[in-house]
């Protein structure tokens, strides 16, 4: 079981860059993050994917998402990069091939558990965020017959 989630999200703050507008960048995209400079960088760390997940449906990118969460996911751990200047403007753009210039937000979330095992809460975590899709109900749908076949509750036929 998922005891709670850590997002961390960094990116280089350049000499030409002002601050307050990457932070923006970041806190677009999770305006719960607590922000600070590090050794040329911000770092953003937060506890909730709930306002991006949000901006991900409102695009209509959520099974795209999905794709780069899962393709990505080891363990308890999943991490993807972001356009700074479309977060800037509160607009998801994963970042493809080679990174910006100005640098890319990283983001990665790491689930801590109880010690049990993460990887199927992890997946379990990406499906709820992400119910909203076509993808995400039919796996939905998908879990639930399965889990009722091997409960017994639906009759097998042969």
């Amino acid at each position: 079981m998922i005891h709670r989630i850590d997002v961390q999200v960094t990116t280089p703050l350049r000499a030409t860059e002002v601050r307050e507008r990457v932070e923006t960048a970041i806190t677009n995209l999770f305006p719960t993050a607590d922000v600070e400079e590090r050794h040329g960088e911000l770092v953003g760390t937060a506890h909730s994917m709930e306002h991006f997940a949000e901006r991900l449906r409102e695009q209509n990118i959520v099974d795209a998402a999905r794709d780069v969460f899962v393709r990505t996911l080891e363990g308890d751990t999943f991490a993807f990069d972001l356009k700074k200047q479309a977060a800037h403007e509160g607009v998801v753009n994963f970042s493809v091939g080679n990174p910006d210039e100005l640098g890319d937000l990283h983001v990665e979330r790491v689930l801590v558990g109880h010690g049990e095992p993460l990887l199927s809460d992890a997946r379990a975590a990406l499906d709820h965020a992400l119910s909203n899709s076509v993808r995400g109900i039919l796996a939905y749908l998908l879990q639930d017959a399965v889990f009722m076949l091997r409960a017994g509750w639906v009759a097998k036929r042969r």
